[in-house]
């Protein structure tokens, strides 16, 4: 591989701006990065279109402002910077999007500078490495498959404090009580928990004690789902 192929663009040019050759080749490398990177953050994550979209296109953004701020980083930094900061002052983003961004950002700004190979090799590198981690087993919680959900309705008049601790105990390593809220104009109240099931106990025959409980009231087990704005 020539070493030519790491040189910086703008080296050698003793103009403040690069030629046109120049900017085709920096972004068209930034938008060959966004694709891979948009490619790659659509394996097992949870996205949407425009953020997908949004992402193949901000290396070529950050790239060039670079390019157009004649190589004054700390302006071109500031810049891009407030571009990437604009979504996520109203709608808060998970710790994989901000990733994604930063990385985006960093690949771009590498093009804009005048090194595009460096950018294309880093952002491969890393693409590689966030696959690896998403499709192993990596800090994966053993209990994670086994965390639920549960929201019973019980009538007013019963102590919703205890009434439910031996099934708890029978049926699940852990428990906590998230809400209580009532409903129909105050009659009943509706508690939600966050449970662990044991391994080998039947959700069925845990639901079925609980009905006897509450009265035959409405009851839903579901997966425990994290927050979009934990990190």
């Amino acid at each position: 591989m020539p070493d030519s192929w790491f040189e910086g663009l703008f080296e050698t040019t003793s103009a403040a701006s690069p030629d046109v050759m120049d900017f085709v080749i920096c972004v068209g490398v930034s938008l060959l990065i966004g694709f891979l990177l948009a490619l790659s953050y659509t394996y097992k994550s949870r996205y949407t279109k425009n953020f997908v979209v949004t992402l193949a296109l901000l290396p070529a953004i950050v790239c060039v402002v670079i390019l157009m701020v004649n190589g004054n980083i700390g302006a071109g930094v500031a810049v891009a910077g407030a571009f990437s900061l604009v979504r996520f002052r109203s709608i808060p983003g998970t710790s994989g999007e901000i990733g994604a961004v930063f990385l985006a950002m960093a690949t771009g700004l590498a093009a804009g500078m005048g090194y595009p190979v460096y950018a294309l090799l880093f952002a491969c590198l890393l693409s590689a490495v966030g696959l690896l981690y998403r499709g192993s087993r990596f800090a994966v919680r053993k209990t994670e498959s086994a965390d639920r959900t549960l929201r019973v309705t019980i009538p007013e008049d019963l102590e919703y404090t205890d009434v439910f601790e031996d099934l708890f105990d029978l049926y699940t390593t852990k428990h906590e009580t998230m809400q209580v809220k009532t409903t129909n104009l105050g009659s009943l109240f509706r508690l939600t928990y966050n449970v662990t099931m044991r391994t080998g106990v039947s959700e069925k025959e845990f639901i079925d004690k609980l009905r006897c409980r509450n009265g035959n009231l409405e009851i839903s087990l579901s997966k425990q789902e994290v927050s979009t704005t934990d990190l």
